[in-house]
């Protein structure tokens, strides 16, 4: 079978031929529906090195880790799991026997240090390619939910999801404030989820007008960029500042941005990972605000998300992909001119990259 797979670092990585895959006890063999193209990916091929990245992303790997798909082989031990059903991968791995694990927190396994890898695509063989092995566990069922545009939910999605539900005690009341700081791919889907959720004004901030525009179509209270973007938020929460502040960027720059608009009490919540640093002090934050950072999700959280997308809460701005012009998509993502999320669409017939919003091709 083809598939996409990372070598070596500072390398892009390449289409192969690769044996397909067998399922082992208690895994599945997944025909692979769509395999999200992520930033993450990015920093993994063009950023990371051995002196960077956690020991566990070392390669080599077959990438992939937004992953949705339908069951094609059951492995020993496996029942109740029908031919063809829909699901969802959730990517993390842990060790399956700490505290962390037993509660789907496998993101934060106590026994990370012992791990060999972090999860599918994140050292184990992802789902970039045309089949790939899930252990039954990280299963989520899709139902009749489109499976092709549910993939980058199983990260993006699960990332803005668990950032906003840990933040719900600041936006539980009437009258709140959010803010988010990106409106690529995460930002569009952390906005839905806001709505959904919450009761709260979204505010959302990006420097591209397309972002802004689909985000604004959402809903979504644009502040445009300028020397004056603090004054203008704080005008628009009459004075008071933002609950809620999701930085989807991580710049050193956004965080300043969110340091000075957030409230007292209030939330910031890193969740890009651009590597921004800042400072503190007790006399120049407001009284009692929190900064804090989050890593993806649960599992528990990934089948709420599934509840949210499969009742047509969320809609997931996708262009999808062949296997062959996988690395196409990741050109894109290098140069910052992708809207939305790239899907990579192994069985589904597409042959160049599709408009947002076009019909995909149905996979057989």
């Amino acid at each position: 079978m083809k598939a996409v797979r990372f070598d070596a670092w500072k390398t892009r990585p390449t289409l192969v031929d690769v044996e397909r895959p067998v399922p082992g006890p208690g895994e599945v063999l997944l025909k692979v529906a769509g395999s999200g193209a992520c930033h993450s990916d990015v920093a993994l091929y063009a950023i990371f090195d051995q002196d960077i990245a956690m020991p566990q992303l070392r390669p080599s790997y077959i990438l992939g880790h937004e992953v949705t798909g339908w069951v094609e082989e059951a492995g020993p031990g496996v029942i109740g799991i029908e031919k063809g059903s829909a699901h969802m991968v959730y990517a993390a791995r842990g060790c399956g026997h700490c505290t962390s694990c037993a509660h789907g927190e496998d993101t934060l396994c106590d026994n990370v240090a012992t791990m060999t890898s972090l999860g599918s695509g994140l050292g184990l063989d992802g789902g970039m390619a045309e089949y790939m092995t899930v252990p039954v566990r990280n299963l989520v069922p899709l139902g009749d939910a489109d499976p092709i545009k549910a993939a980058p939910l199983v990260d993006a999605g699960l990332t803005a999801y668990h950032a906003i539900k840990l933040a719900l005690p600041r936006l539980s009341s009437g009258g709140r404030t959010a803010l988010v700081i990106g409106l690529g791919g995460v930002g569009q889907l952390a906005v839905q989820i806001l709505a959904s959720m919450t009761s709260a004004t979204v505010l959302g901030v990006d420097v591209k007008a397309d972002a802004c525009d689909l985000a604004a179509s959402r809903g979504t209270v644009i502040v445009e960029p300028g020397d004056d973007q603090v004054t203008r938020i704080r005008e628009l929460t009459g004075g008071r500042g933002v609950d809620a502040v999701f930085d989807l960027v991580g710049t050193e720059e956004t965080i300043r941005l969110a340091q000075a608009v957030v409230a007292v009490r209030g939330r910031i919540t890193v969740v890009g990972l651009a590597g921004g640093r800042t400072d503190w002090g007790f006399y120049t934050t407001p009284f009692e605000a929190e900064l804090t950072g989050t890593y993806m999700g649960t599992l528990d959280e990934l089948h709420e998300l599934a509840a949210l997308y499969r009742a047509g809460r969320l809609e997931v701005d996708v262009t999808p992909y062949s296997l062959d012009d996988a690395m196409d998509a990741y050109t894109r993502l290098e140069q910052g001119t992708m809207l939305g999320r790239a899907v990579i669409v192994p069985h589904g017939g597409v042959t160049a990259p599709v408009e947002q919003g076009a019909e995909v091709p149905a996979a057989v």
